[in-house]
């Protein structure tokens, strides 16, 4: 059939108007589309919205899943697949398939689980990780862990199947030495090295001053076991002068020795063998070596140098606990032994009438009488006896003697803690004509924790001293301290110290009386190296005229320490 010109322009026409109906029929569907306003029945399922079939390329995947609503499933008769406009939070590609590729071109990457960790809730595509967001939620919640500081799984005790790291303990003593191992010991060691000025290093009437330095070794060593236990701690020093004193020609009562240079140490090794949980075996063994204090009445006129003295003893017992109640006994012994004493004129002069040993034995009964609170009463008696009978004044200086107090051991909240108790002391000697030597025993030892920045430490003690004075039983000495740290920054620390002694020679009418106030500042640079300043004044007052003297000593050093 041959169609003419005129047929074939109107089927054109006729084919372009169906064209432009069916783009007009689009693009008003189109509109409609968007005209939709953002409410909640927009999600209800039962509303109409436009969804392409199942069959549609919209819908399909390349492993036959649905981009938008998760993996193709069978359509419910009634209902209709949810929509997704509307919806906004959910990132680019995130409805591309589990496999392959995503729209952007990256490769997926399935999440690593931990063992026993149970797999997550994902929309969209399998093996995405997008979390599913409830219907009506136009956005992904905030995530919990925003503006907070990140920390391992591991500490947080998220992770299933390993069990949470424990914290670490707060270091209380940030620049405290921290020691090394040898073996199961813990040791550790220190250095003091000071230099500075002592306006009267001799406590003497007429002051002269002298720089000096001081030089001062500590060693600790503490075993580390589960049963049984060994302790030595040793501190040393020397202090030297750098001018020496000509010898006195004043007839004052406490001279001075030429050369004031003198050796202070104090060390002693505790054990303890623990036989059974309420059977132990204990055991010291102690050194003190030391000169007689600047000032004391013992120091003969005319020495070149103090004479040095030792004195090794030693205390073995046995600790037994009955339920509550606590038993203790020892015995101890010690000897004493003096150096010669040098002589400004080359001469020396024997010291053997004031060497001595000491025997005697020690008993303590305790019981837990509440929580933190143990008290207690204790017994010692001793007998000293020299190595010369007669002394250099023509007395018998043998004696016996002992103490008796009763006490108490307390711990009330860390806050305050130590052991305080009050007794009796008595000493008779053999020679008739020195008097009974006896008075109040107090001996205390209290740490108060007021902060945690400020510690208060009293402590007190009372001891019989030996002497040469002629007439003289002994010397009753009690000594209290009084003692405050403070700590401005854990760097920078503070301490003030204030100490009174007295020293009862009991058999004349001598008393004296001392004074001791004293400063420290310490900065701690690193764990290893600190710098100390001090400042002290020392002051001793005496009924005798001419004994009384006072002192002040100005110091700075380092402390070396591991």
């Amino acid at each position: 059939m041959i169609l003419g010109p005129a047929t074939g322009r109107r089927m054109r026409v006729t084919a372009l108007r169906a064209v432009l109906l069916c783009l007009a029929l689009i693009l008003l569907d189109d509109r409609l589309l968007h005209a939709q306003t953002l409410t909640p029945d927009l999600f209800s399922p039962t509303r109409d919205a436009f969804v392409p079939p199942f069959d549609s390329p919209l819908r399909r995947s390349a492993d036959n899943s649905d981009p938008l609503n998760g993996p193709r499933v069978r359509r419910q008769t009634g209902s209709l697949a949810n929509s997704r406009i509307g919806q906004i939070g959910i990132g680019a590609a995130s409805g591309a398939s589990g496999s392959g590729f995503d729209s952007l071109n990256r490769a997926r990457k399935r999440p690593k689980l931990y063992p026993g960790q149970p797999k997550p809730k994902l929309s969209g595509a399998a093996g995405n990780p997008i979390p599913a967001i409830p219907a009506g939620r136009l956005s992904v919640p905030p995530s919990e862990g925003a503006h907070k500081t990140p920390i391992a799984p591991a500490m947080a005790g998220t992770v299933i199947g390993q069990p949470p790291r424990k914290r670490l303990k707060i270091d209380d003593d940030p620049f405290g030495a921290v020691g090394d191992y040898a073996g199961s010991f813990l040791i550790k060691s220190a250095l003091e090295l000071g230099g500075g000025y002592d306006s009267n290093p001799a406590r003497i009437a007429v002051a002269k001053g002298s720089p000096f330095y001081v030089v001062a070794p500590e060693f600790l060593a503490v075993s580390d076991w589960e049963r049984h236990a060994v302790v030595a701690d040793l501190r040393g020093s020397f202090t030297g002068y750098g001018e020496t004193f000509p010898p006195p020609t004043n007839g004052t009562i406490a001279s001075a020795p030429t050369n004031l240079d003198r050796p202070d140490f104090t060390g002693h090794i505790d054990g303890r063998l623990d036989v059974s949980s309420d059977t132990r075996l204990m055991a010291q063994l102690r050194l003190r070596v030391a000169t007689d204090n600047p000032g004391s009445p013992n120091i003969q006129a005319g020495l070149a140098s103090y004479p040095v003295y030792s004195t090794l003893g030693g205390t073995f017992g046995a600790d037994q606990t009955f339920n509550r109640l606590q038993l203790s006994a020892g015995g101890m012994i010690e000897r004493t032994v003096y150096t010669d004493s040098k002589l400004t004129d080359g001469t020396s002069t024997s010291n053997d009438d004031r060497n001595f040993n000491q025997y005697g034995g020690v008993g303590r009964v305790s019981y837990d009488l509440l929580p933190g609170v143990k008290p207690f009463g204790e017994i010692e008696g001793d007998s000293r006896l020299h190595d010369l009978q007669l002394d250099r004044n023509g007395y018998q200086r043998n004696s016996s003697g002992g103490y008796a107090k009763l006490g108490s051991s307390f711990e009330f909240s860390r806050l305050l803690t130590g052991e305080i108790s009050a007794g009796y002391a008595v000493r008779d000697y053999v020679d008739p004509r020195l008097k009974r030597l006896q008075g109040l025993l107090v001996a205390s030892s209290l740490i108060w924790t007021a902060t945690p920045l400020t510690t208060a430490k009293f402590s007190s003690a009372t001891s019989i001293d030996e002497t040469v004075v002629p007439g003289v039983s002994g010397v009753l000495t009690h000594t209290y301290t009084v003692e405050v740290d403070h700590d401005f920054r854990r760097w920078l620390t503070a301490i003030g110290k204030f100490t009174y002694g007295t020293y009862q020679y009991q058999g004349d009418n001598r008393f004296d009386r001392t004074y001791t106030v004293a400063g420290n500042l310490i900065y701690k640079m690193t764990r290893n190296f600190w710098i100390k300043a001090t400042l002290r004044r020392d002051v001793l007052n005496s009924n005798i005229v001419g004994a009384s003297s006072a002192a002040t000593v100005m110091m700075l050093g380092v402390r070396m320490q591991n």
